[in-house]
């Protein structure tokens, strides 16, 4: 585990946190809605790319920059801020306080326009971004250059693909509303699905992918005949029978990597673990035991009544494009036109 501390003056700025894997809902959360920590407790991320201002427009940028800081077909604007900005959820951080006049947001809280507001509390080095405004996932945004990151000295923990995914993720809240970061992640899966399939029909494997991922999939990819096969791949499930054409399989939390099948041969598709393993492997569903009666006098009432949500699940729709923009394979011309026609004006 690592501990933050100010390049200027060497104070601590963050309690002692382990690196994981920037979460793929970074940047995609939902408008006028207060969001949760984007990271968990005693964790960090590192965003590789550019993110934040200053902002050029693409006109400006033109094709081979705008490639050179990832992005690979037009946006309205191009970031030209620091890579490598560290996530961290904000009641880890330490010895930092807010600058007044750099705290401006749109309605409900700070969303860090005005670039770092935050300073260290012992020299006054402006030293990280507090973002929590509606649609953004609260954060403090350590800047590079202004941090040194030291090693406490404290053992990292090294979860096992077993132990990632024994925490399905629900994808309804406890308020009845869908998942925001269910929405994303499909968002972003979505995105590597068209790149895998280039905008061709996807028949859907039977079960939970079906009954939750149909409307999602039908949102962006027409039906029709010779459609791809897509099949749940990973560890703790059975090889799919016949061979599938693409395979949907976890991206390690911690290492952000995507699993990879013994074979090789499929495209693999990531997807956030616990999406990923509440899709894949269910828990206990019924309230009713699979054999015989519950004992007499025994009364459940842990098993809340199905959701009835006045929509069906979809994608979030600025992570299918943002995703897809960030793919190389955007510049294929077939994908090219598919991205064109979706993502809407400038």
């Amino acid at each position: 585990m690592d501990v933050f501390t100010c390049a200027g003056c060497g104070a601590e700025l963050t309690a002692p946190v382990a690196r994981i894997a920037l979460p793929v809902h970074t940047g995609y959360g939902a408008w006028e809605e207060l969001h949760p920590p984007l990271m968990e407790p005693a964790t960090y991320a590192v965003d590789p790319r550019p993110s934040g201002p200053p902002w050029r427009l693409w006109d400006e940028v033109g094709e081979a920059e705008a490639a050179a800081r990832g992005v690979y077909a037009p946006v309205y604007s191009v970031s030209f801020g620091a890579r490598g900005r560290i996530a961290i959820a904000p009641g880890d951080s330490r010895n930092m306080v807010l600058i007044p006049e750099k705290c401006a947001g749109y309605c409900r809280g700070v969303d860090g326009r005005d670039g770092p507001n935050l300073a260290c509390a012992s020299c006054g080095s402006e030293v990280a971004t507090r973002v929590d405004d509606c649609g953004m996932w609260q954060a403090v945004w350590l800047e590079p250059d202004a941090v040194r990151r030291v090693p406490s000295g404290l053992p990292a923990p090294e979860p096992d693909w077993e132990e990632l995914l024994s925490e399905p993720l629900p994808p309804v809240e406890p308020d009845g509303s869908w998942s925001r970061r269910w929405e994303a992640a499909l968002g972003v899966a979505m995105a590597h699905l068209l790149a895998a399939c280039e905008g061709r029909p996807v028949l859907l494997p039977a079960g939970p992918v079906a009954r939750l991922l149909e409307g999602v999939v039908a949102d962006f990819l027409p039906a029709g005949p010779s459609a791809l096969s897509l099949a749940l791949a990973g560890p703790g499930i059975a090889a799919p029978r016949a061979a599938a054409d693409i395979l949907l399989v976890p991206r390690h939390p911690v290492t952000g990597e995507p699993w990879r099948p013994p074979s090789g041969e499929a495209e693999a598709v990531p997807l956030d673990a616990g999406v990923w393993a509440y899709l894949a492997l269910p828990g206990e569903t019924s309230p009713m035991p699979a054999t015989g009666r519950l004992p007499e006098g025994v009364l459940r009432d842990d098993y809340p009544l199905p959701p009835h949500l006045g929509r069906r699940l979809q994608a979030h729709r600025g992570a299918v494009i943002g995703t897809l923009v960030r793919l190389p394979a955007v510049r294929r011309p077939r994908l090219r036109a598919y991205y064109d026609r979706h993502r809407g004006p400038s």
